[in-house]
């Protein structure tokens, strides 16, 4: 008997929101999540810039290619915040620590919403929330209603 290996969730893109946005209802949680998943998002791209460019886009292709297959205005969104990131990273050339830095203090910021939501974040049921943060953001941004 052969043993298949892990696949990924076969979710929709409203599936993934519709749960996401049950630990995110309060509205003082949905503005710091507002302000502190793109803050990640562009903190995780720069540390990785730090260290290595190429992997970094690799990374984040593989990325988009996950934000693909939920959705193609998804995708299209999330590539022109990518590049948005990249764009802002260059004006402000900063190197690992501080970009470390605004990770800590972002993630700090998300687990005080969290406190305040008093529901514990998404990703400690299923890492891929982690992917589904900057989508819900996204999404929100669109006008659509599962992230609002």
């Amino acid at each position: 008997m052969s043993r298949r290996p892990p696949r990924m969730s076969k979710r929709t893109l409203e599936q993934w929101l519709s749960e996401y946005s049950v630990s995110h209802q309060n509205l003082i949680n949905k503005k710091i999540h507002w302000l502190c998943v793109p803050t990640i998002f562009i903190s995780l791209l720069g540390m990785g810039m730090s260290l290595s460019v190429w992997f970094t886009l690799v990374l984040s292709a593989l990325v988009l290619l996950f934000y693909m297959r939920l959705s193609t205005p998804l995708f299209l969104a999330m590539g022109m915040f990518i590049l948005i990131c990249l764009s802002v990273m260059t004006l402000l050339p900063w190197g690992f620590k501080v970009w470390a830095g605004v990770f800590v203090v972002a993630w700090i910021g998300q687990f005080i919403g969290h406190k305040i939501e008093g529901k514990k974040p998404s990703f400690f049921e299923d890492l891929q929330f982690l992917l589904i943060g900057p989508a819900w953001v996204a999404n929100s941004l669109m006008g659509n209603k599962n992230s609002s």
